[in-house]
């Protein structure tokens, strides 16, 4: 008995994953962080020795860059950061990333560094501020890269210098630990390397046919990702505009309402993780405002002109062209301003027409229309009218088969007269 069940125990601890993988190829984020805690969190139920996170990212988010850190810092298994595949980078954010992982590892052709703050919008913070940010991450990263026998001075230079380092030279100069070719590599070089962890030092130790789970990312943390994308957030925000104000028009309409207004909570938090210029945003809005007065006090197209070209500048500062997230082409920005304008100039023109167009449906609509007499009307009867029969009453007799005219409509009742057709 107490065979069989040291056979079991074996075969479950086999059944174990022993190496668990992650993967992120985008901007640091919060949903970056998330995936990490869910990374760590199915390492520890895998009974892993070691976590692998392959990177591949511009940069990012400090504060999101804090909370992948920590998550690292505080994993009971050691974590390694592989800059992967060839051509990848590790840049601003994702280079404190790499660094302050228990090991940090670079595929060949890969390169890191590029850590200078920037502010909101890409652009270089103000020097009192810039010097506050500065300190600060330098004592961060001062504080990581002694624990983990980095190179402080080099590591500095990434952010004080923007400096930037290939594969090889990250390596020479003991920014990190290895470079690896594939991960099959990566996990012979890492196998026997010691790490601390908690205050003890731990041992890796991986054998040949180690167990690979990989960790995919969930609808959610790829649907979170895909509005982060600066081009879907933008459309997100115009979609919103669009049915918001289609819902506005057309009281009742709800769908549109109901797009517009998820479409508007979607495009900020989109907006608010990729932290935008707000004078974008306020010049965006302030082009839909132009539109909408040119439906409401139409001036020939002057308001639509001022609305394309509030909505063109505030598109191009929305983001910077330096943001990791990337920026929104002009072939975008050109063809929503234009839509836009045709979209308003279209609506304040039907809105227009049917202003001075005579009313042909409800009450206004019956009037002049010719009907014939069910009854004779002297001075009250019935008339056939548009598929309907009506009280009337008319000021002369009118037979019964006659044609009559509407002249008013005065509740339920009809005012008619006997109708005098040209012939």
């Amino acid at each position: 008995m107490k065979k069989f069940l040291l056979v079991f125990l074996i075969l479950i601890g086999f059944s174990y994953g022993q190496v668990v993988v992650g993967e992120w190829d985008k901007p640091v984020t919060p949903v970056m962080a998330d995936y990490l805690k869910r990374v760590v969190n199915k390492a520890q139920q895998e009974n892993a020795k070691v976590i692998i996170l392959q990177l591949d990212t511009p940069g990012g988010l400090g504060s999101a860059m804090r909370d992948v850190i920590k998550t690292m810092i505080n994993s009971p298994i050691p974590v390694v950061v592989y800059v992967y595949p060839p051509g990848a980078q590790a840049a601003s954010a994702g280079a404190i990333i790499t660094i302050s992982a228990d090991i940090a590892a670079m595929a060949p052709s890969t390169n890191i560094g590029s850590a200078s703050p920037v502010n909101m919008t890409g652009k270089d913070i103000d020097e009192t501020m810039k010097e506050k940010v500065i300190n600060d991450m330098l004592a961060f990263v001062r504080a990581i890269a002694k624990e983990k026998g980095r190179n402080v001075k080099v590591i500095e230079k990434m952010i004080t210098e923007a400096k930037n380092l290939s594969a090889e030279e990250a390596l020479k100069l003991k920014v990190i630990d290895v470079i690896a070719t594939d991960l099959n590599d990566l996990m012979k070089k890492i196998n026997g390397k010691k790490v601390k962890k908690a205050g003890s030092t731990k041992t890796i130790k991986l054998s040949q046919n180690e167990k690979i789970v990989y960790v995919k990312q969930s609808f959610k943390e790829i649907l979170l990702s895909i509005l982060t994308n600066p081009v879907v957030a933008y459309l997100l925000l115009m979609i919103g505009f669009y049915g918001i104000f289609f819902e506005l028009y057309n009281p009742g309409s709800v769908i549109p309402g109901v797009v517009g207004a998820i479409s508007i909570l979607l495009a900020l938090y989109a907006l608010n993780t990729i932290s935008v210029n707000w004078l974008g945003v306020l010049l965006i809005i302030l082009g839909i405002l132009f539109f909408v007065l040119e439906i409401i006090t139409p001036t020939f197209g002057a308001l639509a002109v001022s609305g394309v070209i509030a909505l063109i500048f505030g598109s191009i500062i929305l983001i910077s062209p330096d943001s990791p997230y990337g920026d929104i082409p002009v072939k975008v920005i050109l063809p929503v301003a234009l839509f836009s304008a045709a979209f308003f100039l279209t609506i304040a023109y039907f809105g227009i027409k049917a202003q001075i167009r005579k009313p042909v449906t409800g009450k206004e609509g019956m009037i002049g229309k010719i009907g014939v007499a069910e009854t004779d009307i002297d001075p009250k009867g019935k008339v056939f009218v548009e598929g309907e029969i009506w009280d009337a009453y008319s000021e002369v007799p009118i037979k019964k088969g006659e044609e009559v005219k509407i002249l008013s409509v005065e509740g339920l009742r009809l005012k008619v007269t006997r109708a005098h057709r040209k012939h």
